[in-house]
């Protein structure tokens, strides 16, 4: 007997088809690159690998629904900028897609990626082998079963790997589900990606000034993401969204253990209120209760961006307080930073719409500045004193300095 087709299926294949997303000319990797989260490769050799592997070592990355191959672009592009060995595999399963991956990469000169048509579920018959690490943004909460896809990219993944997740999230994407249930009756999803696209965008542009989207300022597909944008944010025809609670039963049922959470300090409600009796409070909670709070005080978050492990392997991060250690940026030169710092030695650092005070100590701005990748600790703090601060005083400054600016995803350290 012939297995039935799932119609939500069959309109997800059409609209990738149809509507490549992200929209991306090939053409303009001639003149920016795309940075974020997950996959960045200082992110990747901090947060997955604990800065304790050898850049040496060849890394070979499944991208698991590439899409039009931002992620893939970047950590391609970041590796061959550093000459790291290894490979950068793109499984999409729709054909569009991959097109534009390949052309991007052409225009970069990228000779370390490879493109594969199939979905996740197809991975156990592709025979590809296992993986350092697997980048799946924004892919699970458009999947039939996320927990069984999940289970399949586990299989994929060495001993000691990691994956980079993105799911969306429903407060910070309040009036995005309310539109997509009123559309699910004027554009069905078994009219073809063309009229139901027309009908979204006659919607939109009548659309009542009372709608929660007008004033949801969290996301912008609608607004700059052109037809592709505008059709995956409100026709995608399977959208689920994950609580943070919800996102770690998923990644507990399937058997992982969170490394982070990106931002760490996102999810920290103590940057969200200065009461102290409600700081005490707190303090008495474990790290995923005190996300729960963050993410329902915060209102804003319209994704969770995790970086997982299997919950059987053992993981642990460099020292950052060895002298042999070495402290490096993930992206933001030191210099730059230092120049956001107030007078008052707070750091505003937004999350999203939201924005933050992370104190800092005085001296840091100095220590920043002294951040190249390349020095160790130990000829930081050689400069320093030199400089006429206090031994005493140097430890515990670089200690106050590197848990807040690793909390906000700036500051990494790697062993040496």
């Amino acid at each position: 007997m012939t297995q039935k087709k799932d119609p939500r299926d069959i309109s997800l294949s059409q609209q990738y088809e149809a509507y490549p997303y992200p929209e991306r000319n090939p053409q303009d990797e001639k003149k920016r690159l795309f940075i974020g989260s997950p996959s960045h490769l200082n992110e990747i050799d901090y947060w997955v690998f604990g800065g304790k592997r050898s850049s040496e070592q060849p890394l070979r990355v499944l991208v698991a629904g590439c899409g039009t191959g931002d992620a893939a672009i970047m950590i391609a592009q970041q590796m061959a900028r550093r000459n790291r060995s290894g490979e950068v595999v793109c499984l999409d399963r729709a054909g569009a897609v991959l097109t534009v991956v390949q052309e991007r990469a052409k225009v970069r000169n990228l000779t370390n990626l490879s493109y594969i048509q199939g979905s996740i579920l197809d991975l156990p018959n592709l025979d590809l082998g296992q993986f350092d690490y697997i980048d799946c943004c924004g892919v699970l909460h458009h999947l039939p079963d996320p927990a069984h896809a999940l289970g399949i990219l586990k299989g994929a993944l060495k001993t000691g790997g990691g994956i980079g997740l993105m799911v969306y999230a429903p407060h910070g994407r309040t009036g995005v589900y309310m539109l997509q249930d009123a559309l699910s009756y004027l554009a069905p999803i078994h009219d073809v990606p063309a009229k139901r696209l027309d009908v979204a965008k006659r919607v939109m542009r009548h659309l009542p000034k009372t709608a929660w989207l007008h004033y949801n300022k969290n996301f912008g597909d609608h607004l700059t993401g052109g037809d592709a944008g505008l059709y995956d944010l409100l026709l995608n025809p399977r959208d689920q969204a994950y609580t943070i609670d919800a996102f770690w039963n998923l990644l507990d049922q399937v058997g992982f253990k969170v490394n982070a959470l990106i931002e760490p300090a996102r999810y920290n409600p103590k940057y969200l209120i200065a009461d102290p009796k409600i700081r005490e409070k707190i303090d008495q909670l474990d790290y995923r209760c005190q996300a729960v709070v963050a993410e329902g005080l915060a209102g804003n978050m319209a994704t969770h961006v995790a970086y997982v492990r299997k919950a059987e392997d053992d993981f642990s991060m460099a020292d950052p307080y060895a002298m042999d250690s070495i402290p490096f940026m993930r992206e933001m030169p030191g210099e730059v930073l230092v120049g956001q710092i107030l007078p008052s030695n707070l750091l505003p650092f937004s999350f999203g719409m939201l924005t933050v005070m992370i104190p800092l100590p005085a001296q840091a701005r100095g220590f920043l500045g002294l951040i190249d990748g390349q020095r160790s600790l130990g000829e930081i703090i050689d400069i320093v004193k030199k400089r006429g601060v206090p031994e005493e005083k140097i430890i515990p400054m670089w200690k106050e300095t590197f848990d807040s600016l690793q909390s906000i995803n700036q500051v990494f350290v790697r062993s040496s």
